[in-house]
């Protein structure tokens, strides 16, 4: 075995390659920080970890320029489900597609020095290198080594149950969504699965490894079809149904990202998955600016602070819900459901980053109900700028954005933007336009002489109702605490 020592100029490295590590490290590159990510297997799994993308998760990808190369279904066809014999045999009932969630799918909702050193061994060669680098982000899965070694421990409902999973490709079955029906719980004498498609012609078949099935997996597929069609069992996987949400996101250099940081029963497909690359997306632009020496590392503090609470209200949130309520034993039965964009377009964050977001307010609205609530993402409207018509969003992408219609608000940003704080002001009315029926001071609930500070992962960061007696000053002080300057 040989040892070598090298010398890289990464600012982070990053543990694991799967989904939200790859993500966490398109999100740094786009920022202008070089990373490393390490990964023990070869290969991409052939498997699929998860069952789609929600909104939130897309509009980072859209932020990171790769929202159009991910194919999407409309939000509506992605919201059916049914309970059944078999996929060609009686469909008895169609149910919710997360019970006791509300079903709301608008699609006006969204547009889409010092340091941390790791031994790595090259597979291959066996050959231990030493890499350095300013921080280190461990997305290395549920068993996360990199959490082992930090001795954080976990707390939730804990292991459910194991299931097993078969994917497979069947042409025959194809003509069979032509109903809409996307999800099929199959529920047969001795035999209960679940049968989904990823709409790519691949399907997926999941069930409890306790039920004694055999082990002829092309039989087994056959019989939650109903029918002896011809199917290709493309893999095979085995996994853990738990809730598990780690202590603490965070240690010295060392972050914790997807499910190294919370375990979390799926629901509506691959729930785990998109929480996990808004631990990715949030913990980017925090690390860009410290890399950089334009924020205090005060800033990566926040991080755990704003994503944790996250983590845990959506583990409450599932097994409050009725397919999951029995492995809560009564427990959760008082605590109140929020809707899907409540669950997706509308949980609050709180931190010191965050300037207006009290304890009194509750974990996750409505995001019309927010109307521009600081902790909460910025609202989706399609305006006009220059010429082009494009979402809110698109303007918070890099830096921070200051929003305002008043002149003395403008004014004040650009007298101050600096090196260290990058900040682009766009006067309402004049720059952007907005429509009549969405006006700025009724999506972002100010008076027209008001302003709104958004954080570059989208997030209103401050606001100030009305037009300050020193709108300069005002200003800086919302700039400095925002944005930790350093």
């Amino acid at each position: 075995m040989q040892n070598h020592s090298l010398s890289h100029d990464s600012a982070v490295l990053i543990i694991g390659g799967s989904l939200v590590g790859l993500s966490a490290a398109l999100f740094l590159a786009r920022r202008g920080v070089a990373t490393i990510v390490i990964e023990k297997h070869h290969d991409s799994a052939p498997h699929p970890r998860a069952m789609g993308f929600t909104e939130r998760t897309m509009e980072h990808y859209r932020a990171a320029g790769i929202g159009e190369r991910i194919a999407q279904v409309p939000p509506q066809a992605r919201l059916r489900r049914v309970r059944a014999d078999s996929l060609t045999g009686a469909w008895r009932q169609e149910t919710e597609w997360t019970p006791g969630e509300t079903q709301e799918r608008r699609a006006s909702a969204s547009p889409c020095g010092e340091g941390v050193t790791a031994q790595v061994r090259v597979r291959d060669s066996g050959a231990v290198l030493t890499l350095r680098a300013a921080y280190l982000i461990g997305a290395d899965g549920a068993g996360s080594p990199v959490r082992t070694a930090l001795g954080i421990e976990r707390q939730g409902i804990g292991h459910l149950r194991t299931l097993r999973s078969i994917l497979f490709r069947c042409p025959g079955a194809e003509p069979y969504l032509a109903r809409g029906i996307t999800q099929f719980d199959i529920e047969q004498p001795g035999f209960k699965c679940f049968l989904t498609t990823y709409g790519d012609g691949r399907w997926a078949l999941m069930f409890d490894q306790t039920q004694p099935v055999g082990d002829d997996l092309v039989e087994l597929v056959r019989r939650a079809l109903g029918q002896d069609l011809a199917v290709e069992v493309l893999a095979t996987g085995r996994w853990e149904l738990a809730g598990r949400i780690a202590d603490r996101f965070s240690q010295g250099r060392v972050f914790l990202a997807g499910d190294a940081a919370h375990q979390l029963p799926p629901t509506r497909g691959g729930f785990g998955a998109n929480t996990g690359i808004d631990d990715a997306a949030n913990l980017a632009w925090k690390l860009s600016r410290v890399v950089q020496r334009r924020s205090s590392p005060l800033l990566l503090d926040t991080y755990d602070a704003e994503c944790r609470p996250i983590a845990w209200l959506r583990h409450q949130q599932t097994l409050a819900r009725p397919d999951y309520a029995q492995w809560a034993k009564g427990t959760l039965e008082h605590e109140a459901l929020f809707g899907n964009e409540a669950m997706e377009l509308g949980q609050l964050q709180r931190s010191a980053a965050i300037l207006g977001a009290g304890p009194a307010l509750p974990a996750a609205a409505h995001p019309d109900q927010w109307a521009g609530q600081p902790g909460t993402r910025m609202p989706h409207v399609w305006i006009e700028a220059g010429g082009r018509t494009l979402s809110t969003l698109d303007l918070a992408t890099d830096g921070f954005v200051l929003l305002a219609q008043d002149r003395s608000w403008i004014d004040a940003a650009r007298a101050q933007t600096g090196p260290a704080c990058p900040l682009r002001a766009l006067q309402v009315g004049v720059e952007i336009v907005f429509p009549a029926d969405a006006s700025f001071e009724h999506r972002f609930g100010v008076a027209a002489d008001g302003a709104v500070l958004v954080r570059p992962d989208a997030l209103i960061a401050w606001r100030a109702s009305r037009l300050a007696a020193d709108p300069a000053r005002t200003l800086a002080d919302a700039i400095k605490q925002v944005a930790m300057l350093a």
